[in-house]
């Protein structure tokens, strides 16, 4: 971020054009949501904020959903109640089918006075469960945030995905990656579609800035405190992912009062300061 206060980056990168067809990928939206129906799901951050402008787009109704471990930023909370208000989403919150504070505790994992440990699976919990209702309530179909460069496991899946989807379309690679990438079929009958799924963070921000998107406050707070890029994540208040870009510290420096109440019920935590 430059340092010279005549210098706007973010209208800076408003100014950046595309570098992906809009066009299609939004053609590509309505075909997904007229094959397969199903929900967008919104997690708060700034990839599922992207997808949901580009689908209000071309269906102010789409059906959003929200899966909440129940342990999330309050300000989270609040930016969801602020875009359905703003945007009048078609939005549906989905509560984990056991919170994931419960899950954390009853591990034992991030208290060494614990009697025993245990493997709850947090993705059932927060992820498969949820999805299940959703998918009841709308459909086989899924829009996502889900973005190849954030790891290489997802990098990986959406590789396996465009190689082995069935095509007679496409003369060459690049037509097939621009007409079937970010297409995943689940084994649980999930047809997934992530419109921005070989976007990089760059591409994602300047469509934020580009479309003055509102974005959750908690990346205004973190970014006031002083966090890295790499700690830019919006997910639960604390899991076991992303503990490297110090996401305790950060809990810690702007939300005290509930690091507090989390470090008596997990008091590992603190290693991770």
């Amino acid at each position: 971020m430059s340092t010279n206060p005549g210098l706007d980056t973010t209208a800076l990168r408003a100014l950046r054009t595309p570098p992906h067809d809009l066009t299609l990928i939004k053609a590509r939206i309505v075909n997904h949501l007229e094959t397969h129906d199903g929900y967008l799901a919104l997690s708060g951050g700034k990839d599922s904020l992207v997808v949901l402008d580009l689908a209000r787009q071309v269906d102010p109704n789409v059906p959003v959903v929200y899966f909440d471990s129940g342990l999330e930023y309050p300000e989270t909370y609040t930016y969801l109640a602020h875009l359905q208000q703003l945007w009048r989403l078609n939005l549906d919150v989905i509560p984990a089918s056991t919170a994931l504070l419960t899950i954390l505790v009853t591990d034992g994992s991030w208290d060494h006075r614990a009697a025993e440990y245990r493997t709850p699976s947090i993705h059932q919990a927060l992820i498969a469960d949820p999805a299940s209702q959703a998918h009841d309530l709308y459909g086989p179909g899924e829009l996502w945030g889900v973005r190849a460069a954030e790891s290489a496991g997802r990098q990986a899946a959406y590789a396996t995905a465009l190689k082995t989807h069935p095509c007679t379309c496409c003369p060459d690679s690049t037509t097939r990656k621009t007409r079937h990438g970010g297409l995943i079929t689940r084994t649980d009958g999930t047809t997934a579609y992530g419109p921005i799924w070989n976007w990089t963070d760059d591409q994602v921000w300047a469509h934020i800035a580009r479309q003055q998107l509102p974005l959750n406050p908690v990346y205004d707070k973190l970014t006031a405190m002083g966090a890295p890029p790499g700690a830019l994540r919006i997910s639960h208040l604390i899991d076991a992912n992303h503990l490297d870009h110090g996401r305790i510290v950060w809990l810690k420096r702007g939300w005290p009062d509930l690091y507090e109440r989390l470090h008596e019920l997990l008091p590992r935590i603190s290693e991770h300061l």
